[in-house]
């Protein structure tokens, strides 16, 4: 055996210590149950026949009847559009998920102090509503949305947005159309071109209810010129190709003149 030196900094000196060599690991059989392709990493090769992914809540068909409580609505959405304005089929995924709907059901309204305020639509109407809005349900082998009253954008007798009537405190607007060129004089193509915030008021609720049950008439009237929150409401195409906006009267951030 070597001798070894204590000292204040350490251990020092020689030792005839046993060497290690030509030890080698054996190597372990491990195998992981997952497969690498181009999509990422999966289980293998497994295969789930027959697994189906439903983001609506089925209502069992037993039961015949839904009827919402409070200010809530029971929507027939109305179904996804599977050809283009030109006539192409749409696959499944490229169809555009549909906001409009017709009511079948409502509640008996809100009450707001000590006054009961009454749903503004009846059954049978048209209506659009917010984008992600509402609970999605599959009831009689068909698409509903239960949702709120203010959830409710408008009512739309028709199948073009311009002919909305919005609820509440809404605000439906045409947009306004982007500028072509820069203030230099330089042209733009259409993916440089700013979304604009400018439009012209199309038409108007009849306002938000107060704490006494009466409605405030909005501001802004139809017809006048607005600016408003860059990212507020939900945008639609009217058959004439033109851009609408709904969105609330508090979006609205100020009226425009010449």
């Amino acid at each position: 055996m070597g001798a070894v030196r204590f000292s204040g900094s350490g251990v020092s000196g020689r030792t005839s210590l046993p060497l290690f060599e030509g030890l080698r690991l054996s190597p372990v059989p491990f195998r992981i149950p997952f497969s690498v392709g181009a999509c990422g990493v999966g289980l293998g090769q497994r295969s789930f026949p027959g697994l189906t992914v439903k983001a609506a809540t089925v209502v069992a068909p037993k039961y015949t009847s839904i009827k919402p409580l409070g200010d809530r609505l029971l929507v027939k959405i109305k179904s996804s559009e599977e050809k283009t304005s030109g006539g192409i089929l749409l696959p499944t995924t490229a169809q555009s998920k549909p906001q409009g709907g017709e009511v079948v059901a409502f509640g008996e309204g809100r009450t707001i102090g000590k006054n009961k305020v009454d749903i503004s639509v009846q059954a049978g109407n048209q209506v659009v509503y917010s984008k992600y809005a509402g609970t999605e349900l599959e009831f009689n082998g068909t698409n509903h949305l239960l949702l709120k009253e203010d959830d409710i954008v408008g009512v739309l007798d028709t199948d073009d947005v311009k002919d909305l009537k919005p609820l509440n405190d809404r605000v439906l607007i045409k947009v306004a159309e982007a500028e072509d060129k820069t203030a230099g004089g330089i042209l733009l193509t259409e993916g440089a071109k700013e979304k604009p915030s400018i439009g012209t008021v199309v038409a108007v609720g009849p306002g938000p209810v107060d704490e006494e049950g009466k409605r405030k008439a909005l501001e802004v009237t139809p017809g006048g010129t607005v600016l408003y929150s860059k990212y507020a409401g939900s945008e639609f195409k009217s058959a004439d190709g033109s851009d609408y906006i709904v969105l609330r009267a508090s979006d609205v951030m100020a009226v425009l003149s010449i």
